[in-house]
């Protein structure tokens, strides 16, 4: 794939946004934590098609303290979608917290997929829902495969939970910003292990502004088997 690499690369100079679909992000404006204005969405869109990207998906939080409904980040995404003159090609899905709310959202058959059958979840940082293998069993005997956000930032899960929830038919997204260093060393070793097992379905950004994506994706910090890891995401 990439094997020009002998040195400690960036993503930006690795070839990846060409090739890979962003999966994550938060650059849906004024919905959430993440980009909060129209014209910041068109310049991150404007900078990541200028690296290559060719599709993203817009994925806002969707949880008990932050409740957007569907039917408002179908509007808000149209009016983005109007803006946006350039080649990328934009969907709308969500990230559900694993909470009451997705529980109600679940039972209504009213979330953001991704391809139709795939919902995108996560948990707290430090511990899982109190309903966790309950909530996950839900969504799989309703037709549907979650994809769990950033499994290698949970605090609580190690190598052998992970491989339970593959086993399940639980598919893992990978943060880039993980193996970046975005999160630690910690995170890092853990995002780092996970690829090189193959237990990674998708990747994704989990972009929330311009300067913090722009500053990851220019360290030096990538070598070739790690790009070459990420890329076979895409294929």
């Amino acid at each position: 794939m990439f094997h020009i690499f002998n040195r400690k690369c960036s993503f930006e100079e690795s070839g990846l946004p060409g090739i890979m679909k962003d999966r994550h992000s938060h650059i849906l404006y004024g919905v959430d934590d993440g980009v909060k204005t129209a014209e910041e969405s068109v310049q991150l869109l404007d900078w990541l098609e200028g690296l290559g990207l060719g599709e993203l998906w817009l994925t806002p939080h969707v949880m008990e303290d932050i409740p957007n409904s569907s039917g408002s980040l179908r509007a808000r995404f149209s009016e983005l979608d109007a803006m946006w003159h350039g080649k990328t090609r934009l969907h709308l899905a969500a990230e559900y917290m694993m909470d009451n709310l997705f529980g109600a959202r679940l039972e209504a058959e009213d979330l953001l997929l991704m391809e139709d059958d795939m919902v995108l979840v996560e948990t707290s940082t430090w511990e899982p829902p109190y309903n966790m293998d309950e909530t996950l069993d839900r969504i799989l005997k309703a037709g549907l495969r979650p994809v769990l956000a950033h499994p290698e930032r949970y605090r609580y899960m190690d190598m052998k939970d992970y491989g339970k929830m593959t086993d399940r038919g639980v598919l893992l997204q990978l943060n880039i910003p993980s193996v970046l260093g975005a999160y630690g060393d910690h995170v890092q070793r853990k995002a780092e292990r996970l690829l090189s097992d193959g237990m990674y379905t998708f990747s994704g950004s989990d972009c929330h502004s311009f300067r913090m994506l722009a500053s990851l994706y220019s360290a030096k910090v990538l070598d070739r088997k790690c790009i070459d890891r990420i890329a076979a995401l895409s294929s």
